[in-house]
């Protein structure tokens, strides 16, 4: 039995799954959507440094 988890990509699968995300968002769409990804993150790591900052001042 073959089976495919999401831990074990290969590099097919990438190539795939990257062909698909050009297919359906075309190339001009592509930066525009990592630069939000990466503000997203940003605002992410920002809000738990911030809780943990609140958490260690309570203590």
């Amino acid at each position: 039995m073959n089976t495919v988890f999401l831990g074990m990509m290969g590099p097919n699968q990438m190539i795939l799954i990257l062909v698909v995300v050009l297919l359906l968002f075309g190339g001009r769409k592509i930066p525009e959507l990592m630069r939000g990804l990466g503000r997203g993150v940003k605002e992410f790591k920002d809000g738990v440094a911030d809780d943990e900052k609140a958490s260690n001042d309570k203590e």
